[in-house]
């Protein structure tokens, strides 16, 4: 079977010589068709993802079909296209018991604690399938990203008439925006990438965008809130610089929602946390209801997926075509794998 190897740091490996997955109760067997490459495939290529060993099969961000599978309560047979939740969770620990599955004690990510999507099939429980018969397989693929926006604006609450900034227009960034949006919510963008920041604009719909290599944000957020400041501001930069200025443009009594994540310690000064009364959250990965929610908008059509994939490639060609996908003048938005 074909797959593609992270061996080590900076060596990504094609192979012909992967094991088949053996059908076992209670899991299916997908045969993969999209794969979409997230930030956290870079960051494992470079070094820089946390709980992370190698050798490692990536690939998180997963549409394919039902190949094999026996009875189930899910109604799936072979042939049915699939969307693929990639948190293994162990359903028994106190996380999973209060059904907050996304941060299980015991996680297990596809592509990161545990080999991923990125080969030609996959063994998966047939609980964390999905049945895609609305989507396209570009779309089934890149509901997980999309969930993880979802899933942190569930988490702030964020209602009809809010304030939100959101820091960060990468994928996880521009996903918060566009479901913000979805909630009703007045969304201020911010950013360095003035031409990311115009794509905030037409695909998220964002109201308004911040440059702040052009202008200061908290002047700016201050003049355009009369003062009162943003009442939810969702950091999806994974820059620690970035996430403790954060502090300073959140309204008081709001909330800042850490998506992005850190390799390291985060401070903050105590009396303006506590004079605010703040509300920090962080914000990781997603549930089920989060993944039923984003695929019934895009079943809907109410989001359009087409301009935010950039860059594709077939399997075979896509070790060659990953390091230009790392570089910053290749405009990555996502890039997304074919098989």
């Amino acid at each position: 079977m074909k797959g593609i190897v992270c061996d080590a740091i900076g060596e990504l490996r094609f192979t012909d010589e992967l094991p088949e997955p053996a059908l076992t109760e209670g899991h299916v067997i997908v045969s993969i068709r999209r794969i979409g490459i997230c930030g956290t495939d870079y960051h494992a290529f470079k070094g820089n993802q946390p709980f992370f060993h190698y050798p490692r099969i990536l690939g998180h961000e997963l549409s394919g079909v039902v190949d094999q599978i026996g009875d189930n309560s899910e109604g799936l047979a072979p042939g049915d296209p699939v969307a693929i939740i990639p948190y293994l969770h162990c359903g028994r620990c106190v996380a999973c018991r209060r059904g907050k599955t996304n941060c299980c004690t015991n996680m297990q990510v596809l592509g990161v604690h545990v080999d991923g999507g990125m080969r030609e099939r996959i063994s998966v429980p047939v609980s964390h399938l999905l049945k895609a018969d609305r989507l396209t397989f570009d779309e089934a693929a890149m509901v997980e990203p999309l969930a993880i926006g979802a899933h942190a604006v569930r988490r702030a609450e964020v209602a009809a008439s809010d304030t939100v900034l959101v820091i960060g227009s990468g994928p996880i960034g521009l996903a918060v925006m566009a479901f913000a949006k979805h909630a009703g919510a007045y969304v201020i963008a911010m950013d360095i990438n003035e031409e990311r920041l115009a794509f905030c604009k037409t695909w998220a719909k964002a109201d308004q965008t911040i440059n702040t290599m052009e202008v200061d944000a908290k002047d700016r957020l201050s003049e355009w809130t009369n003062g009162e400041f943003p009442v939810a501001v969702f950091d999806a930069t994974g820059n620690a610089g970035s996430m403790m200025k954060a502090f300073e443009l959140v309204a008081h009594g709001g909330k800042l929602i850490f998506v992005g994540l850190v390799k390291g310690d985060i401070s903050f000064s105590d009396p303006e946390f506590h004079k605010r009364e703040l509300t920090l959250m962080g914000s990781r990965n997603a549930t089920v209801s989060d993944f039923e929610h984003v695929m019934e908008v895009l079943g809907s059509r109410d989001l359009d997926i087409s301009p935010f994939i950039t860059h594709r490639s077939s399997f075979d060609q896509m070790v060659d075509s990953f390091g230009s996908w790392l570089n910053p003048e290749s405009k990555v938005m996502k890039a997304i794998v074919e098989l």
